[in-house]
């Protein structure tokens, strides 16, 4: 059994809201409100054109903030470093990526086969998915009485996509753990300063001492023992958005393109059990879905147009885990956050989607328990 490469929300999006979700090359285009709205960033120094955009973008959301913690995730953008573009490799045929240490240890026949790609920092921060600071909601929704803020948290994040919101996480002091299967983010961030120690952002400098941490694990979950080992446990959070979704691994109806749907490569059991193992005692799921519109009984199905939850409640009870939240409505909330994005419009500023009927989230929150 194979876990495919996901086709996830965003790129529905390309096709359904325009193109405004697209990594960009320079600052991203912006409405022009965006003029009257104070940037966050760094005093000391200009930032880069791709972290300015990031910039402006946590400028925008930053009022739809409803934590400490998704604030000061907002407010780090301007910690984020300046990326030199990169060169990965590509089969055209299997669209499996290689990074060039990679591709340099394989046959002469097979080298020829690939073809040079250019990735650049738009591609490094936003990759195929878009903004990473769409992770604010889920990040809302993991905080509690006791969990207000991530330094000294581990944080385990399933199907990660990009890597800019775990160098976010880690800028804050949290320990941060992401797992992919894609080629694609293996030979992305295949260089040395892409893991390990992260400084922290001085938004938490000020009240926080030592430093974060960024660990990729680009393999099958819990699949592979050799995953389960790197990745390790004792998680007090495990974050999961748009991959953990009912479309994607319980389709309800037949889908021709299995690269659209996720093989778990393990039963509901296995899977839920590697959870509740992961997962400290008091430690978090949240699994935050953002899709578009369900498809109706006599449309074309579309796996990312179902977001809710691949598990029952009572799967998750009978694995060990308490629900506090199963697949909450944040349907208002989303909306609000797509429009900022300019998930609506598309690059020269044209509104060419209605959010209000086309943008829905659900969100699942289950905990395991300290006792």
């Amino acid at each position: 059994m194979i876990l495919h490469l996901r086709v996830l929300l965003y790129l529905a999006l390309l096709s359904l809201v325009g193109c405004a979700t697209q990594p960009r090359t320079n600052a991203p285009a912006r409405s022009e409100r965006i003029a009257k709205v104070p940037v966050i960033a760094s005093a000391k120094a200009a930032l880069s054109p791709t972290v300015q955009g990031l910039a402006d973008e946590a400028a925008l959301l930053e009022p739809l903030a409803q934590s400490d913690l998704t604030r000061h995730f907002l407010a780090a953008v301007s910690a984020l470093p300046p990326v030199a573009p990169r060169t990965a490799y590509i089969n055209e045929m299997t669209r499996e990526y290689f990074s060039p240490a990679a591709r340099d240890t394989l046959p002469e026949a097979r080298r020829r086969g690939l073809a040079p790609v250019q990735l650049d920092e738009s591609r490094y921060y936003y990759t195929k998915y878009g903004s990473p600071l769409a992770y604010m909601r889920a990040l809302d929704f993991a905080v509690d009485q006791i969990f207000k803020d991530v330094a000294g948290k581990r944080i385990l994040d399933f199907g990660y996509g990009s890597i800019g919101h775990v160098r976010l996480l880690a800028s804050l002091g949290a320990h941060v753990t992401a797992i992919d299967p894609d080629s694609y983010l293996a030979a992305l961030y295949s260089e040395r300063s892409d893991q390990g120690a992260v400084p922290l952002a001085p938004i938490a400098s000020g009240f926080l001492r030592g430093r974060g941490s960024v660990t990729l694990a680009h393999g099958f979950w819990p699949k592979d023992p050799k995953i389960i080992e790197q990745v390790g446990g004792d998680f007090d959070l495990i974050l999961s958005k748009n991959t953990l979704t009912r479309g994607y691994i319980k389709p309800e109806r037949k889908v021709d393109d299995k690269r659209q749907l996720v093989d778990l490569g393990v039963s509901d059991e296995v899977f839920l059990a590697a959870i509740f193992n992961a997962l400290a005692p008091g430690g978090k799921l949240v699994i935050y879905n953002i899709y578009p519109k369900p498809s109706g009984p006599k449309e074309k199905y579309r796996p990312m147009a179902d977001g809710r939850s691949p598990f029952s409640r009572e799967q998750y009870e009978k694995a060990g885990l308490k629900v506090v939240a199963f697949e909450t409505e944040d349907h208002v909330s989303v909306r609000k956050m797509g429009r900022l994005l300019g998930w609506d419009k598309n690059q020269t500023g044209e509104t060419v989607d209605n959010l209000d009927t086309n943008l829905f989230a659900l969100v699942t929150v289950v905990v395991r328990p300290a006792i």
